[in-house]
């Protein structure tokens, strides 16, 4: 087997912080009280029998997220049928605080070594909208970025995979591809992609397996 010449990362979760961990500064930007919002996924899942429900694949990851912006809207006495709306109005401040340290370093260290790079989002602009890319510099690294939003074919339907191989123009087996979600790993493997299941409680060992992959190690964050 040959060495892998791309990194392909999932969007929300990975590259982005996810919601749960920042429910202090959504709160703050829809003026909430702190901690009304209390569903954290995978941080706590006791307190959090929808996101139970999406793992077991009850329902869609759409659907959750659709559940969660109802919900929040309600809150303010709104009637949201988006989540792009909760995104936008929880986001829309300082979009790159939302990006993870460990994958922007991750990111520049795997482009300045010549790695391939590219996305492959369920719902990048469904859920981020369509200005986001303009505002995450970090975005200009990407090779391709292929998204479900447009394409209509969800991960982990092996097309998806394989319209990435394509944009690549890489075998599966020169791909590495990360993700956060259980059966959107197992879908890559299928199609015989390296995995690496991202720990979005542990994101920088997720992101240092990822790179052991092209024999490159992260380096701290500055001070």
């Amino acid at each position: 087997m040959s060495g892998p010449k791309a990194l392909v990362l999932d969007f929300g979760g990975v590259i982005s912080k996810t919601l749960f961990e920042t429910h202090d500064a959504t709160e703050r930007a829809l003026g909430l009280a702190p901690c009304t919002l209390k569903w954290l996924g995978p941080f706590a899942p006791h307190t959090d029998p929808l996101w139970v429900s999406m793992q077991r694949g009850e329902i869609s990851e759409r659907q959750y997220w659709l559940t969660r912006s109802r919900e929040v809207g309600r809150l303010l006495g709104e009637d949201w049928l988006d989540m792009e709306t909760l995104v936008r109005r929880a986001r829309s401040v300082d979009p790159s605080s939302i990006v993870r340290p460990e994958a922007d370093r991750a990111i520049r260290l795997a482009h300045q070594s010549g790695c391939k790079l590219a996305i492959l989002s369920n719902e990048l602009d469904l859920f981020y909208g369509t200005s986001l890319r303009r505002q995450l510099p970090i975005l200009q690294y990407f090779d391709t970025i292929v998204d479900a939003t447009y394409t209509k074919i969800l991960k982990p339907d092996p097309r998806a995979y394989q319209m990435v191989l394509g944009e690549l123009q890489l075998d599966a087996e020169e791909c590495v591809f990360v993700d956060d979600q259980h059966r959107n790993i197992a879908g890559a493997a299928g199609c015989r992609m390296r995995t690496v299941q991202f720990d979005v409680r542990d994101p920088s060992s997720s992101f240092e397996e990822a790179l052991r992959h092209f024999g490159l190690k992260s380096s701290p964050p500055e001070p």
